[in-house]
């Protein structure tokens, strides 16, 4: 298969411009414009923000049940008249109706599905949230498997550079076989981890791909690099924040007046019903003439004085659901601050450990240098070496696990507060072509 570049580039001034890079080439990407390409192109936004549409649809619907609707019938037929023939006959008719009265229901309806197209925005928008948060972390993911590959390539290099130098002092005698298999294990055991990280990094770099719609094939070359920014605001401020800003949580309360809607429409079943019905017929003919039709104008009410319970019952099952849906909402605000509180924790954690790592990584590198420089003038033992290098490259690990913990929680934090994203207002169309 012939590989394809990435072909749209989201610019971070706000304009989406199709590019077209000959096969081959990498296309630079940095994390703004992943996610604006992810906010146009990721099938998962694109199928939530289908559901404004339906919204749209069911307003529509709603409306027009509180209007004029006309219905139109014709029938035709013959019948054997004793001797006299067969007769035929025809009869047409046009009748219109309008609700006048039922308890508002139609008028909750269509108030019912308005609040739904709001959901339907809140849910686009919370789902642009998400998906950057997804974008973040998948990002950040590939970035730090690159740099966790790199360390495990170091650690080999180091590995076969100090094995060819004890299979030197082997071969001068100066050191004994049980250090150069030694050294082989070691070295064996590096390139296993180098396997799993290439692996791991290949992998994630796919999952990058795919919230990004793109050809699997298609190569890349993340520009963007993990950048200490503090985070200023205390977590009481980013908990007070969501509460307020969070669209799942505004979600939540609309879908609750919705419920009210809904008791309110449950209740009027006890209410009397009028509607206007308007109608013209003839028969005999097709098309009507002047003498052979009659119009009709007719207000008709009825009320159900009595139905064994069953709107009881709707009552009942609709304040059941009103109930539901304020539990709902208190369940989803303590989730949203636990949520804040957890992520906002290990944000300061992961920030107090690259903080210590970075000292850490230092420290390591000069104690391997002690240790191999000590092992060379044969004055120190193969366990020091092996230490050293284990402690180097946990070091290095940590600081690297580290930074990008801190990116990936200050995203998570973001998220959880709700702060707003939205997605270019440029031409979309050709963001990314598979």
């Amino acid at each position: 298969m012939k590989k394809k570049c990435l072909l749209g580039t989201v610019l971070l001034a706000g304009s989406l411009l199709a590019v077209q890079p000959a096969l081959g080439q990498c296309a630079d990407l940095s994390l703004e414009e992943a996610i604006q390409i992810a906010l146009v192109n990721n099938p998962d936004v694109n199928i939530t923000r289908l559901g404004e549409e339906t919204a749209k649809a069911k307003i529509t619907q709603a409306r027009g049940s509180n209007s004029f609707s006309w219905k139109a019938s014709t029938s035709f037929g013959t019948s054997e008249v004793d001797t006299y023939g067969w007769d035929t006959s025809n009869s047409t008719r046009i009748t219109g109706s309008l609700p006048i009265y039922n308890g508002k229901i139609n008028h909750n309806n269509i108030e019912s599905a308005e609040i739904g197209l709001d959901i339907a925005k809140l849910q686009t928008q919370r789902k642009w949230e998400t998906m950057k948060l997804e974008v973040v972390k998948a990002y950040y993911n590939v970035l730090e498997a690159k740099k966790q590959l790199a360390v495990y390539q170091d650690t080999v290099d180091k590995y076969q550079q100090h094995l060819t130098n004890v299979e030197q002092l082997y071969s001068a005698g100066s050191k004994a076989k049980i250090d150069v298999l030694r050294s082989q294990v070691e070295l064996a055991n590096a390139k296993q981890n180098l396997i799993k990280g290439e692996s791991s990094y290949d992998n994630k770099l796919s999952t990058l791909r795919n919230l990004l719609y793109m050809d699997q094939q298609s190569p890349i070359v993340l520009t963007d690099d993990f950048v200490y920014v503090p985070f200023e605001p205390d977590v009481n401020t980013c908990v007070d924040y969501a509460l307020n800003n969070r669209k799942d949580l505004v979600v939540d309360t609309y879908q609750l007046k919705q419920k009210e809607l809904a008791v309110k429409n449950a209740k009027a079943g006890y209410l009397p019903s009028v509607d206007l019905s308007l109608g013209t017929a003839w028969d005999k003919q097709v098309i009507p003439s002047r003498n052979n039709h009659t119009y009709s104008a007719t207000i008709g009410a009825s009320w159900n004085i009595f139905d064994s319970g069953v709107t009881k019952g709707k009552i009942n099952a609709a304040q059941v659901e009103l109930e539901t849906a304020k539990l709902t909402l208190d369940k989803d605000k303590n989730n949203v601050s636990l949520n804040v509180r957890n992520d906002y924790n290990s944000m300061r954690e992961a920030e107090k450990r690259f903080e210590s790592t970075q000292e850490a990584v230092k420290e390591a590198q000069e104690d391997y240098y002690i240790a191999n420089e000590k092992y060379k003038a044969g004055e120190g033992i193969m366990l020091d070496i092996i230490d050293a290098q284990t402690a180097l490259s946990t070091a290095q690990q940590n600081y690297i696990s580290a930074q990008y913990d801190y990116a990936r929680y200050r995203a998570a934090v973001e998220s959880d507060m709700g702060y707003d994203v939205h997605p270019s207002t440029a031409t979309v169309e050709n963001a990314v072509l598979k």
